[in-house]
């Protein structure tokens, strides 16, 4: 009798136990999740919720459905903001991985100085944007920069680096490369570091040459670094404005517009809060996209320690 009131009483105990534990785990997670949903979740779906009205006259705004995306494909300057961003992109993800790369190799071995290196690579990321870019007007400014300067004490001629559709873009992301491959060149450093001696050991008893070690065993193992790094690098493409309000606001002729920048300006500009929804939306919908496919695509090829 005795054990049988003990054997029911034991899962009860058991049932208490874990529903203890699962309230413990939620409170636990309750302030992340709270903090999540007011600034991220609650944003997104009333971004979305805004970008199907529009603003009528005195402010008002009335539901127009599909109208404000329609309007946003026949926009010249969407299309023209949109080509530059994914040209960026497409300028400064991939050269901003490959420095980053070389730079942590570089640091990553026993040499004199390497401490020094290691700050010197670093310093740009610690930098304010708005310090960055004061910092590459310098170099830019027309006649007076330090770029024309050099340009000048070899007998060529003064450029508007800034007012050339042709080199603003370039000039930008120049200055982006330059502030964010240090930031970068800690993760392949960190991850360098977790590599084991014992494969550089059994490589060279083996003969295996360092560029045949580096393309075989050390890049496959930086794969899961350099699919983070390369996402955050795409992120931060698409987020450029601070850089673009001090350098070019945008011109000469949108030449250096990007669609963040564009949003910023239709919406505290134009005061056009809805559209600037609808352009928003659209923006978290290609990130979205691009981060998916890479996590779906990349994530097979990926080897995991």
């Amino acid at each position: 009798m005795v054990a049988t009131v003990m054997s029911a009483a034991e899962p009860k105990a058991a049932r208490r136990k874990a529903w203890l534990t699962n309230v413990n785990a939620w409170l636990l997670l309750l302030p992340a999740v709270v903090l999540l949903a007011t600034f991220t979740h609650y944003p997104i779906l009333a971004t979305l919720y805004h970008s199907f009205f529009s603003l009528g006259r005195g402010g008002a705004s009335h539901f127009v459905g599909l109208e404000n995306y329609i309007y946003m494909l026949d926009d010249d300057v969407f299309r023209q903001v949109l080509r530059n961003n994914i040209v960026f992109a497409l300028a400064t993800v991939p050269t901003s991985i490959a420095l980053a790369l070389l730079m942590a190799v570089w640091v990553d071995k026993k040499m004199a100085g390497r401490s020094f290196l290691r700050l010197a690579f670093f310093t740009p990321t610690v930098l304010p944007m708005i310090a960055v870019a004061n910092i590459w007007l310098f170099f830019y400014t027309p006649d007076y920069g330090l770029l024309d300067q050099f340009l000048k004490s070899l007998g060529f001629s003064g450029h508007n680096w800034l007012g050339d559709p042709s080199t603003v873009m370039s000039c930008l992301a120049v200055m982006v490369v330059w502030k964010e491959a240090g930031f970068f060149m800690i993760f392949y450093l960190a991850a360098l570091q977790t590599i084991p001696p014992e494969l550089k050991e059994a490589a060279a008893v083996e003969g295996a040459s360092r560029w045949y070690f580096f393309r075989r065993v050390t890049l496959p193992l930086l794969m899961p670094t350099t699919l983070f790094i390369s996402i955050n690098a795409l992120i931060n493409s698409f987020k450029l404005v601070d850089q673009l309000v001090i350098m070019t606001k945008g011109g000469p002729n949108n030449a250096s517009s990007l669609l963040l920048y564009y949003i910023y300006e239709v919406a505290f500009t134009f005061q056009d809060t809805t559209y600037a929804a609808t352009l928003t939306v659209t923006l978290i919908a290609i990130l979205a996209a691009v981060a998916l496919t890479k996590f779906v695509y990349l994530d097979r090829r990926i080897h995991y320690q």
